[in-house]
Protein backbone atom coordinates (compact mmCIF):
# COMPACT_ATOMS: atom_id res chain seq x y z
CA UNK A 1 0.00 0.00 0.00
CA UNK A 2 2.83 2.27 0.64
CA UNK A 3 4.23 1.64 -3.18
CA UNK A 4 0.67 1.94 -4.54
CA UNK A 5 1.52 -1.50 -5.91
CA UNK A 6 -0.42 -4.47 -6.39
CA UNK A 7 0.77 -7.62 -4.64
CA UNK A 8 0.97 -11.95 -4.08
CA UNK A 9 0.73 -12.98 -1.00
CA UNK A 10 1.34 -16.36 -0.91
CA UNK A 11 1.08 -19.61 1.60
CA UNK A 12 3.33 -22.71 0.62
CA UNK A 13 1.90 -26.26 1.38
CA UNK A 14 5.71 -26.48 2.50
CA UNK A 15 4.84 -24.24 5.78
CA UNK A 16 1.45 -25.63 6.40
CA UNK A 17 3.42 -27.37 9.11
CA UNK A 18 4.32 -23.91 11.00
CA UNK A 19 0.86 -22.29 10.09
CA UNK A 20 -2.14 -24.19 9.46
CA UNK A 21 -4.21 -22.92 5.72
CA UNK A 22 -6.97 -22.64 7.93
CA UNK A 23 -5.87 -20.31 10.22
CA UNK A 24 -3.39 -18.17 7.54
CA UNK A 25 -5.57 -18.28 4.96
CA UNK A 26 -8.03 -16.56 6.86
CA UNK A 27 -6.00 -13.91 7.59
CA UNK A 28 -4.46 -13.95 4.10
CA UNK A 29 -8.04 -13.14 2.91
CA UNK A 30 -9.01 -10.57 5.40
CA UNK A 31 -5.76 -8.25 4.76
CA UNK A 32 -6.51 -8.87 0.67
CA UNK A 33 -10.45 -7.32 1.04
CA UNK A 34 -8.93 -4.48 3.13
CA UNK A 35 -6.00 -3.76 1.13
CA UNK A 36 -6.12 -0.22 -0.48
CA UNK A 37 -4.73 -2.21 -3.74
CA UNK A 38 -5.09 -5.19 -5.59
CA UNK A 39 -3.91 -8.43 -3.94
CA UNK A 40 -4.03 -11.92 -5.28
CA UNK A 41 -3.87 -14.36 -2.32
CA UNK A 42 -1.91 -17.70 -3.80
CA UNK A 43 -1.15 -21.18 -2.75
CA UNK A 44 2.09 -21.82 -3.51
CA UNK A 45 4.06 -24.84 -4.36
CA UNK A 46 0.81 -27.42 -3.81
CA UNK A 47 1.66 -31.28 -4.48
CA UNK A 48 -1.38 -32.89 -3.13
CA UNK A 49 -4.45 -32.49 -4.43
CA UNK A 50 -6.57 -32.26 -0.50
CA UNK A 51 -4.05 -28.89 0.58
CA UNK A 52 -5.31 -27.70 -3.14
CA UNK A 53 -9.40 -28.23 -2.27
CA UNK A 54 -8.60 -26.82 1.49
CA UNK A 55 -7.34 -23.64 -0.86
CA UNK A 56 -10.24 -23.05 -2.69
CA UNK A 57 -12.62 -23.97 -0.10
CA UNK A 58 -11.18 -20.99 1.66
CA UNK A 59 -11.14 -18.54 -1.17
CA UNK A 60 -7.70 -18.32 -2.63
CA UNK A 61 -7.88 -16.70 -6.05
CA UNK A 62 -4.75 -18.32 -7.22
CA UNK A 63 -3.36 -22.27 -6.78
CA UNK A 64 -0.13 -23.54 -7.91
CA UNK A 65 0.25 -27.17 -8.55
CA UNK A 66 3.37 -27.98 -8.49
CA UNK A 67 3.55 -31.67 -9.87
CA UNK A 68 7.29 -30.99 -11.46
CA UNK A 69 8.52 -34.21 -9.81
CA UNK A 70 6.23 -36.32 -11.18
CA UNK A 71 6.71 -37.79 -14.70
CA UNK A 72 5.30 -35.85 -17.59
CA UNK A 73 2.22 -37.54 -18.35
CA UNK A 74 1.33 -37.75 -14.67
CA UNK A 75 2.38 -34.20 -14.26
CA UNK A 76 -0.31 -33.25 -16.55
CA UNK A 77 -2.80 -35.52 -16.14
CA UNK A 78 -2.79 -34.16 -12.45
CA UNK A 79 -2.23 -30.49 -13.48
CA UNK A 80 -5.42 -31.26 -15.66
CA UNK A 81 -7.87 -32.47 -13.87
CA UNK A 82 -7.27 -29.96 -10.74
CA UNK A 83 -7.32 -26.51 -13.08
CA UNK A 84 -10.56 -27.70 -14.70
CA UNK A 85 -11.54 -27.55 -10.87
CA UNK A 86 -9.96 -24.68 -10.15
CA UNK A 87 -11.21 -22.77 -13.23
CA UNK A 88 -14.59 -23.86 -12.67
CA UNK A 89 -14.46 -21.43 -9.41
CA UNK A 90 -12.84 -18.95 -11.46
CA UNK A 91 -9.96 -19.35 -9.38
CA UNK A 92 -6.09 -18.98 -11.37
CA UNK A 93 -3.94 -21.34 -12.28
CA UNK A 94 -0.20 -21.84 -12.00
CA UNK A 95 1.71 -24.95 -12.60
CA UNK A 96 5.36 -25.83 -12.92
CA UNK A 97 7.75 -27.41 -16.23
CA UNK A 98 11.62 -27.93 -15.50
CA UNK A 99 13.19 -29.23 -12.71
CA UNK A 100 14.18 -26.73 -9.99
CA UNK A 101 17.07 -27.65 -7.48
CA UNK A 102 15.84 -27.40 -3.82
CA UNK A 103 18.79 -26.94 -2.42
CA UNK A 104 20.05 -24.28 0.19
CA UNK A 105 22.99 -23.52 -2.12
CA UNK A 106 21.87 -24.53 -5.78
CA UNK A 107 24.99 -26.27 -6.17
CA UNK A 108 22.99 -28.50 -7.84
CA UNK A 109 23.20 -26.69 -11.01
CA UNK A 110 27.01 -25.76 -10.90
CA UNK A 111 27.60 -29.80 -10.77
CA UNK A 112 25.37 -30.93 -13.40
CA UNK A 113 24.83 -29.59 -16.99
CA UNK A 114 22.54 -26.52 -16.60
CA UNK A 115 20.91 -27.85 -19.27
CA UNK A 116 19.03 -31.19 -17.56
CA UNK A 117 17.07 -28.04 -15.46
CA UNK A 118 15.89 -26.31 -18.09
CA UNK A 119 12.20 -25.86 -19.30
CA UNK A 120 12.17 -27.33 -23.18
CA UNK A 121 9.62 -24.76 -25.05
CA UNK A 122 8.39 -28.07 -27.48
CA UNK A 123 7.61 -29.88 -24.09
CA UNK A 124 6.10 -26.31 -22.44
CA UNK A 125 3.66 -26.05 -25.83
CA UNK A 126 2.24 -29.14 -25.44
CA UNK A 127 1.77 -28.92 -21.47
CA UNK A 128 0.12 -25.79 -21.72
CA UNK A 129 -2.32 -26.68 -24.45
CA UNK A 130 -2.88 -29.84 -22.35
CA UNK A 131 -3.73 -28.60 -19.39
CA UNK A 132 -5.06 -24.88 -19.72
CA UNK A 133 -3.14 -23.28 -17.05
CA UNK A 134 -2.80 -19.45 -17.06
CA UNK A 135 0.36 -19.02 -16.02
CA UNK A 136 3.85 -21.28 -16.14
CA UNK A 137 7.08 -21.67 -13.41
CA UNK A 138 9.70 -22.48 -15.92
CA UNK A 139 13.42 -23.55 -14.84
CA UNK A 140 16.45 -21.22 -16.86
CA UNK A 141 19.35 -21.68 -13.99
CA UNK A 142 17.71 -20.28 -10.69
CA UNK A 143 17.09 -22.71 -7.64
CA UNK A 144 15.06 -22.27 -4.17
CA UNK A 145 17.16 -21.35 -0.95
CA UNK A 146 20.20 -19.54 -0.42
CA UNK A 147 23.09 -19.13 -3.04
CA UNK A 148 27.04 -19.34 -1.84
CA UNK A 149 27.24 -17.80 -5.91
CA UNK A 150 25.63 -15.75 -8.14
CA UNK A 151 23.24 -18.05 -10.38
CA UNK A 152 24.48 -18.65 -14.02
CA UNK A 153 20.64 -17.55 -15.80
CA UNK A 154 19.90 -18.45 -18.97
CA UNK A 155 17.32 -15.61 -20.58
CA UNK A 156 17.27 -17.42 -23.63
CA UNK A 157 15.04 -20.21 -22.35
CA UNK A 158 13.08 -17.36 -21.13
CA UNK A 159 12.33 -15.89 -24.18
CA UNK A 160 11.98 -18.83 -26.27
CA UNK A 161 9.09 -20.60 -23.94
CA UNK A 162 7.09 -17.08 -23.85
CA UNK A 163 7.62 -17.20 -27.91
CA UNK A 164 5.96 -20.57 -27.82
CA UNK A 165 3.72 -20.46 -25.12
CA UNK A 166 2.26 -16.75 -24.99
CA UNK A 167 1.04 -16.99 -20.83
CA UNK A 168 3.03 -15.58 -18.27
CA UNK A 169 5.74 -17.29 -16.98
CA UNK A 170 7.05 -17.76 -13.52
CA UNK A 171 10.42 -17.33 -11.48
CA UNK A 172 10.93 -19.32 -8.57
CA UNK A 173 13.80 -19.11 -6.42
CA UNK A 174 14.14 -15.60 -7.07
CA UNK A 175 16.04 -14.59 -3.50
CA UNK A 176 19.74 -14.02 -3.99
CA UNK A 177 19.43 -12.91 -7.93
CA UNK A 178 21.19 -9.94 -8.89
CA UNK A 179 18.89 -6.59 -9.53
CA UNK A 180 20.60 -7.06 -12.92
CA UNK A 181 19.36 -10.63 -13.20
CA UNK A 182 15.68 -9.46 -11.93
CA UNK A 183 15.35 -6.86 -14.73
CA UNK A 184 16.58 -8.92 -17.62
CA UNK A 185 14.27 -11.41 -16.35
CA UNK A 186 11.59 -9.49 -16.38
CA UNK A 187 12.55 -7.72 -19.93
CA UNK A 188 12.12 -11.43 -21.41
CA UNK A 189 8.94 -12.60 -20.12
CA UNK A 190 9.00 -13.40 -16.34
CA UNK A 191 5.88 -11.63 -15.23
CA UNK A 192 5.77 -13.20 -11.25
CA UNK A 193 8.59 -13.73 -9.29
CA UNK A 194 8.33 -15.66 -6.03
CA UNK A 195 10.60 -14.09 -3.54
CA UNK A 196 11.20 -15.42 0.49
CA UNK A 197 14.38 -16.57 1.45
CA UNK A 198 16.05 -13.20 1.60
CA UNK A 199 12.83 -11.43 3.33
CA UNK A 200 12.87 -14.73 5.58
CA UNK A 201 16.70 -13.73 6.41
CA UNK A 202 16.45 -10.37 7.39
CA UNK A 203 13.75 -11.08 9.54
CA UNK A 204 16.00 -13.67 11.20
CA UNK A 205 18.75 -11.11 11.43
CA UNK A 206 16.68 -9.01 12.92
CA UNK A 207 15.35 -11.44 15.32
CA UNK A 208 18.52 -12.22 16.57
CA UNK A 209 19.71 -9.16 16.68
CA UNK A 210 16.87 -8.30 19.45
CA UNK A 211 17.55 -10.89 21.33
CA UNK A 212 21.10 -10.56 21.27
CA UNK A 213 20.52 -6.83 22.64
CA UNK A 214 18.59 -8.21 25.66
CA UNK A 215 16.17 -5.28 25.81
CA UNK A 216 12.82 -7.10 26.14
CA UNK A 217 12.37 -10.97 27.59
CA UNK A 218 8.85 -10.25 25.17
CA UNK A 219 8.15 -12.31 21.83
CA UNK A 220 6.40 -10.17 20.38
CA UNK A 221 9.09 -7.80 20.66
CA UNK A 222 11.17 -9.99 18.70
CA UNK A 223 8.84 -10.78 15.91
CA UNK A 224 8.08 -6.82 15.15
CA UNK A 225 11.64 -6.42 15.01
CA UNK A 226 11.94 -9.42 12.33
CA UNK A 227 7.98 -8.26 10.85
CA UNK A 228 9.86 -4.49 10.41
CA UNK A 229 12.98 -5.82 8.48
CA UNK A 230 11.08 -8.43 6.45
CA UNK A 231 8.92 -5.48 4.97
CA UNK A 232 11.84 -3.26 4.04
CA UNK A 233 13.55 -5.64 2.41
CA UNK A 234 10.87 -6.70 0.49
CA UNK A 235 9.54 -3.10 -0.73
CA UNK A 236 13.21 -2.92 -1.90
CA UNK A 237 12.49 -6.38 -3.99
CA UNK A 238 9.32 -4.54 -4.95
CA UNK A 239 10.61 -1.30 -6.12
CA UNK A 240 13.41 -3.61 -8.27
CA UNK A 241 10.57 -5.60 -10.20
CA UNK A 242 8.37 -2.67 -10.52
CA UNK A 243 9.11 -1.85 -14.24
CA UNK A 244 7.24 1.25 -14.90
Amino acid sequence: EELNEPVIVSHAEVHNFYNDISFVGAAMIAAAKRATVPVCVHLDHGVTEEMIDRALEIGFTSVMIDASALPYEENIAFTKRVAAKAHALGVSVEAELGRMPNTETGEAIATSKPEDFYTDPSEALDFVQRTGVDALAISFGTAHGFYKAQPKLDFTVIERVKEAVGIPLVMHGGSGVSEEGFKKAIACGIRKINYYSYMSKAGYEAAAKTIAEGKSSYLHDVEYAAMLAMKDDVKRAMTVFTTK
